[in-house]
C-alpha cells in the first residue's frame, strides 16, 4: 500500500498549560477549554469523533460521543513557544535552547548597524501588535519616511512599510540586510517584511508580506521524505517557517478559508505516495494574538464543518493528523502565545477501533510516526506510536 499523509496544524490551539508554563508566564492556560467556555453553544461533532473532548474535556462537548479515530495530547521539548520552534519539533529537530527576544526593543547596537547598512533611520523599536502599531505610528511614517521597526513575544523582527513610502522591492531589501545583521546570538527565527496601504485611520496590511527565515541546521522529516522520492506539498505559513527547504510544492495561502479549499483539492488530485501539510493561521493571527474569543470560537466550527467532509472523503491508505505548534489563549492577559499542551488527533479508515495515544514526552513524537507510516528510517528524536495504530487497525 502506498500511503498518503495529511496533517492539518491548527495554529495556536493549545490544550491546557505545560509542567514549566510557570518559566513562560502561561500558568492556567488553556485555549481549547477557555474558548469553548466563552462562546455560547460551540458544537465540533468531527474533532469529537476523533476523540477531542476524551483529551481535553470543553464546554459544549458531547460526552456520549464513541470515538473512531486515534487521540492524545504532546508536550513541546524545546524551549520556546514560538511558531517555529513548534513546527521545527513536529518535523523532528528539537531547539533546547531558546531564540532571542526582545522585550524591551532590539539593543543599540543593533539598530545603529541596521541604520548605517540601510540608510534608513527607524520609529518604534518595540515589541507591539502590528496592527495596533499601524493606528499609531502609520501617519509619522508616512510624513517622515522611516520604517516601522518592532517585535513580539516571538524571536522575531518586523519591519513595516507604506508601500507608496517603501515598495515591496525596496521593503524586501531592507529586511534581507536585517536577516544578515540578525546573526549570532541575535538570530531570530524570522525577519518580516511587513507592507501596508491606505490612509490615516484606515491603514491595511497589503498581502505582500515575506518572511526572511533560518533554515533548520539539521534535516527535518520534509528533507527525508523528499530524498526518499515522497512528494511534499506544503500549505501557508509552514512553506516559509522551513525556509522553503524540503517542499516539492509550495501553495501560498492567506487565510484559513484558503488553506483548507487547497487541502481539498490536494485530498482529490495528491498521488500515491504523497505527504501534505498546511497551517491554519487565522487561529492565531487573527483571533488568539487579537483576544477574540468569539472570533476562534467561530473558526474551530467552521472548520470542523470542513473536517466533516475531509473525513467522509478519505480512501483506504489516507491518514490524517491533526495538532498545533503552541497555545495563544485568547482569554488571559497579553496577546501572545502560551505554553500549552497540543493535540495529536487523527484517522485512517484503516481503522477497527479507536486508539488512546496518551501524553506523548515531544512534538517529535508524530515525526516519527510519519517516517514509519512511509517506511523511513527513525529520526531518533521521538517514539513512534505506529505501533499503537496499527493495532486498532487489526482491531
Amino acid at each position: 500500500m502506498k500511503p498518503r499523509v495529511f496533517t492539518v496544524i491548527l495554529d495556536g490551539l493549545g490544550l491546557g498549560d505545560l509542567p514549566d508554563s510557570q518559566d513562560f508566564g502561561d500558568s492556567g492556560r488553556n485555549t481549547l477549554a477557555h474558548v469553548c467556555e466563552g462562546a455560547e453553544g460551540i458544537s465540533l461533532p468531527a474533532m469529537e469523533s476523533l476523540g477531542l473532548g476524551l483529551v481535553q474535556p470543553f464546554a459544549g462537548m458531547n460526552p456520549s460521543v464513541m470515538p473512531r479515530g486515534f487521540r492524545g495530547k504532546m508536550l513541546e521539548k524545546s524551549r520556546g513557544k514560538d511558531s517555529t520552534t513548534g513546527h521545527w519539533e513536529l518535523a523532528g529537530l528539537l531547539s533546547p535552547k531558546p531564540f532571542p527576544v526582545y522585550p524591551e526593543g532590539f539593543p543599540p547596537e543593533i539598530v545603529r548597524e541596521l541604520e548605517e547598512v540601510s540608510g534608513y533611520r527607524f520609529l518604534a523599536n518595540r515589541p507591539a501588535s502590528g496592527t495596533r502599531i499601524l493606528e499609531e505610528l502609520g501617519e509619522e511614517h508616512l510624513r517622515t519616511g522611516r520604517p516601522i521597526l518592532y517585535t513580539s513575544a516571538d524571536p522575531v523582527m518586523q519591519i513595516a512599510a507604506h508601500e507608496d513610502v517603501l515598495d515591496e522591492k525596496a521593503l524586501y531589501m531592507l529586511c534581507q540586510q536585517a536577516r544578515e545583521i540578525m546573526r549570532g546570538p541575535h538570530e531570530v527565527t524570522r525577519v518580516i517584511a511587513r507592507p501596508f496601504t491606505g490612509i490615516p485611520g484606515a491603514f491595511e496590511r497589503s498581502p505582500g508580506r515575506r518572511d526572511f527565515s533560518l533554515e533548520p541546521p539539521r534535516a527535518t522529516l520534509l528533507d527525508l521524505l523528499l530524498e526518499a522520492g515522497i512528494p511534499v506539498n506544503g500549505v501557508g505559513k509552514v512553506v516559509d517557517l522551513f525556509a522553503g527547504r524540503g517542499f516539492s510544492s509550495r501553495i501560498s495561502s492567506k487565510s484559513n478559508e484558503e488553506g483548507m479549499e487547497h487541502f481539498t483539492r490536494l485530498q482529490s488530485e495528491m498521488r500515491s505516495p504523497g505527504f501534505a501539510l498546511v497551517n491554519l493561521v487565522d487561529f492565531d493571527m487573527l483571533w488568539g494574538h487579537r483576544n477574540d474569543v468569539e472570533g476562534f470560537a467561530e473558526g474551530l466550527q467552521v472548520f470542523d464543518r470542513w473536517l466533516g467532509t475531509f473525513l467522509e472523503g478519505m480512501r483506504d491508505e489516507d491518514w490524517l493528523f491533526l495538532t498545533a505548534d503552541h497555545g495563544n489563549d485568547p482569554t488571559g492577559p497579553g496577546t501572545d502565545h502560551t505554553r500549552e499542551y497540543v493535540p495529536i488527533l487523527g484517522f485512517s479508515p484503516s481503522m477497527k477501533s479507536d486508539c488512546d495515544l496518551g501524553i506523548r514526552r515531544t512534538f517529535s513524537d508524530y515525526a516519527e510516526t510519519v517516517a514509519g507510516i512511509f517506511g523511513l528510517s527513525p529520526l531518533g528524536t521521538g517514539t513512534s506510536f505506529l505501533p499503537s495504530i496499527r493495532e486498532a487497525m487489526n482491531g
